[in-house]
């Protein structure tokens, strides 16, 4: 029962850290907007909290481990309250940047933080190879109802308004708190977890990396920084507020919106897992992230927002194919004792490139180009995709072996 009960209760804080990140990827960047703020401050603002959550990941990748798992994830819980608390009550651009930074506030929507580089590194431990990539497509799943739960939860303030009468800003402050109390209900659950999601610990440790492993994570981080940079430009708080001045579209119509979003990756994620065992990791990540990002490019040229919104949820059905596949590889081509560190380094580099973009969709958004990211993101993307398939077609993880595993290995 030790590997299940540890597996479930990584599904659960992930769940309920996903519900607050897509609250908040809705909400931030309206809150920001109310505060009266440009929009390249909101995108900086955007970046810093992006940026802790790089620094954060950092922290994990080099210190996880002989911290402890367990208490680093606690340790990031607490900061992220806090951060959160202190935004919703401060005004100064200055002091909205350090909270955001602090409490590693996510405009992306989704839960791509540091939590994901230990909580990742122990999920392989809790099963074998073959089940592999349904478990990482079963994490992910939750996090995405998590994610559409948590953008439905985002019409808290429009209710507010309509029902009770509370100001604008107050609505959404009290969007705030409900953050800080969905991170707190994970606490409990971390300190639940046994000692086997630790690493094992040897006499003789093994270094973090052995040079193959060095070679090949230095080849696809590249790859994947390119990935989260045009990832960057396409942050929910970001398309929001695209959303909102391209269509006049409003908290409500925005939660819904980006409830369906995260119920059509949801899906993707259980197709994903499914078309890998018959095509393959790489091919699976590849032949599906393509079309996505054309049916992107799509949205800005749409004449309503019906129509903007049905192109962005065919474009989300396809989007996520790419995550359980990709996390599942990545932690397939290494060694057991290198996965923290491979999990890290990958989610390291998103992060940056991530917190890097949305300064400059801010910019490009504030010159009235509101559509610019979207093109800029989709653009990037492709390029991203072709460079992975011709990179990494050959290099299979151990359930896919034929008989050339080998020498693909060694290439």
């Amino acid at each position: 029962m030790g590997p299940m009960k540890d597996r479930s209760l990584l599904y659960a804080t992930a769940f309920l850290r996903a519900v607050a990140t897509a609250q908040m990827g809705v909400l931030l960047g309206l809150y920001l907007a109310r505060r009266a703020l440009d929009l390249s401050t909101i995108g900086l603002i955007v970046a810093a909290g992006l940026g802790g959550a790089a620094v954060a990941s950092l922290l994990a990748t080099i210190g996880g481990d002989r911290f402890g798992r367990r208490r680093f994830l606690a340790a990031l819980t607490v900061l992220g309250i806090a951060g959160a608390l202190a935004a919703a009550f401060v005004a100064h651009p200055v002091a909205l940047a350090l909270a955001a930074f602090v409490g590693m506030l996510n405009g992306m929507g989704r839960d791509r933080g540091a939590a994901l580089v230990l909580e990742q590194a122990a999920l392989p431990a809790t099963t074998t190879d073959a089940e592999r990539t349904r478990v990482f497509a079963r994490y992910n799943v939750l996090q995405d109802v998590g994610h559409a739960l948590g953008s439905l939860l985002a019409g808290l303030p429009s209710l507010l308004r309509g029902t009770s009468g509370v100001a604008p800003l107050g609505a959404l402050q009290v969007s705030f708190a409900v953050y800080a109390g969905l991170m707190l209900a994970t606490l409990p659950l971390y300190r639940l977890l046994s000692p086997q999601v630790e690493p094992a610990r040897t006499d003789t440790p093994a270094p973090p990396l052995s040079p193959g492993s060095r070679r090949l994570l230095w080849r696809i981080s590249a790859l994947f920084s390119l990935d989260s940079l045009g990832g960057g430009f396409l942050t929910t708080s970001l398309l929001s507020l695209f959303f909102a001045s391209r269509f006049g579209a409003g908290e409500a119509a925005l939660g819904t919106l980006f409830f369906g979003a995260r119920v059509a990756n949801a899906g993707s994620h259980v197709a994903a897992a499914w078309l890998a065992s018959r095509i393959g990791l790489v091919n699976t990540m590849v032949f599906t992230h393509i079309p996505s990002s054309l049916l992107l490019l799509t949205v800005p040229f749409a004449p309503d927002f019906t129509t903007a919104a049905l192109l962005f949820l065919l474009r989300e059905g396809l989007v996520e194919m790419d995550v359980p596949t990709r996390q599942s590889y990545v932690m397939a081509v290494v060694q057991p004792h290198e996965r923290t560190t491979a999990s890290g380094v990958t989610h390291l580099v998103r992060m940056a490139a991530w917190a890097v973009a949305p300064s400059f969709a801010g910019l490009f958004m504030e010159e009235g180009a509101v559509y610019a990211p979207l093109i800029v993101g989709a653009a990037l993307k492709i390029g991203y995709d072709i460079l992975l398939y011709v990179a990494f077609r050959r290099l299979r993880p151990p359930e896919e072996e034929p008989v050339t595993s080998k020498a693909a290995t060694g290439s």
